[in-house]
């Protein structure tokens, strides 16, 4: 330890002196086996060694200082590296101040002192670091707090049962995870934050109560459409039977759903009987479709007959023509449903041409028309034998203006006068 470990043999005087005092930089041993350290405040004793020499006691004791000299630089290093908090660093240099204070040590203690006194600005900035640390992170925590209030709130306003609890389950996570703030604002956010997943979780509850009861209704319901469906699996009334199936379909959507096992086992039966219908009506259809085959062939051999009419030539000829084909063909009978839309659309379009032909014909031989066409032109005719009697006297008095004027209302009278004429022929025609 450099000077603290020097041993200093005693001085010639003192030992001519008949005085044996061995003397070290930081201390002595008296003849005694006692020994002193130097301090600034003079000398003090820290104990004796009789049995060994005063080299061997000065030795001891100095050693006890470099052991504490160890301790100070252990300690220097472990405040200076910020290993201990800044409380740890106070209490840990008092307790060692207390060490040098009172140390039965050979060395220069006020040093040490004064080590442990440089460590007090080391400290207090230590201290100060770490309140602005804790500081930063405190409104790092309080922002991240209200983020995590905020969604939580906004969940509880939500309707997302499936994702929401599952949420608050990780934002509650993150909240535990955060380190507290001052205790009024953590107070408060934890209060918001509580009673908002309270809100949701009452909410969810009721809405899944709510869920349970309407799947419990519908389970109610479709038990009663299943046997319903059950019982008229075996009808043979195709028409009437397969309304009521989809009835019964329509009631089994808007019932909603039931318990998930309990609605797919309600669905199974609902779908074998709905397909048991089905399945012999298409057989009884497909019987049906093979037995009226024939009755197709039949009517498109009518068919031939019928469009063959067709342009009409003799309306008279062409209705009595089509009314026995037409006694045919409902005596015929029914044809295949898949045949059904085109023979029956075929056989109308005659139908129609020939009804088309005779409504023209009527039309042109109205006799209401033809009456209001012939009166027409009787008073057309009139008016234009006043109009030429009113020109002759303009043209005698010389009337020039009066002339071009009544030859104007002439020539447009006399083309009302011939479309009158040809509507007339037309009707008479």
């Amino acid at each position: 330890m450099g000077a603290c470990a020097r041993v200093c043999q005693p001085s010639e005087r003192q030992h001519r002196r008949g005085n044996p005092v061995t003397s070290h930089e930081w201390g002595r041993v008296d003849d005694d086996g006692t020994v002193y350290v130097r301090t600034a405040d003079g000398e003090r004793s820290v104990g004796q060694y009789p049995e060994g020499t005063p080299e061997e006691a000065l030795a001891f004791f100095t050693e006890r200082y470099a052991a504490l000299a160890f301790e100070v630089e252990l300690l220097e290093k472990r405040v200076q590296s910020g290993v201990l908090s800044p409380e740890e660093a106070t209490e840990s240099v008092k307790k060692v101040r207390a060490q040098v204070t009172d140390a039965n040590a050979v060395g220069d203690l006020a040093a040490l002192a004064g080590r442990l006194d440089a460590l007090g600005p080391v400290i207090a900035a230590h201290r100060e670091t770490r309140r602005a640390e804790k500081a930063q992170k405190t409104a790092e925590a309080k922002t991240a707090k209200e983020k995590l209030v905020a969604e939580a709130e906004k969940i509880a306003e939500g309707s997302d049962w499936r994702n929401g609890a599952n949420r608050l389950r990780e934002l509650l996570d993150k909240w535990k995870a955060l380190p507290r703030i001052d205790r009024g604002s953590d107070d408060s956010l934890w209060r918001r934050f509580s009673t908002a997943r309270t809100a949701y979780t009452r909410r969810r509850k009721a809405h899944f109560a709510e869920q349970n009861e309407k799947r419990d209704s519908a389970r109610v319901v479709k038990e009663r459409l299943v046997k319903e469906a059950e019982a008229v699996s075996d009808s043979t009334d195709w028409g009437l039977t397969a309304g009521r199936y989809r009835d019964l379909m329509r009631d089994w959507k808007a019932a909603g759903p039931a318990p998930k096992d309990v609605d797919d086992a309600l669905w199974k039966r609902f779908r074998a009987a709905q397909d048991a219908f089905f399945g012999a009506r298409d057989a009884a259809n497909a019987a049906q479709d093979q037995e009226f085959a024939a009755n197709a062939e039949v009517k498109e051999q009518l068919l031939v007959e019928a469009e063959a009419l067709v342009p009409v030539r003799d309306l008279d000829a062409a209705k009595r023509t089509f009314r026995d084909i037409a006694d045919r063909w409902d005596a015929a009978g029914k044809v295949p449903r898949d045949r059904m839309k085109e023979l029956e659309g075929r056989i109308r379009a005659v139908e129609q041409a020939i009804r088309g032909v005779e409504d023209e014909q009527w039309r042109r031989t109205d006799p209401e028309k033809s009456a209001r066409a012939s009166d027409m032109v009787s008073k057309l005719e009139a008016a234009i034998d006043k109009v030429r009697a009113d020109l002759g006297k303009a043209r005698a008095a010389g009337e020039e203006k009066k002339v071009r004027d009544l030859e104007e209302n002439l020539a447009s009278r006399e083309q009302f006068l011939e479309a009158a004429r040809q509507a007339s022929a037309d009707y008479s025609g």
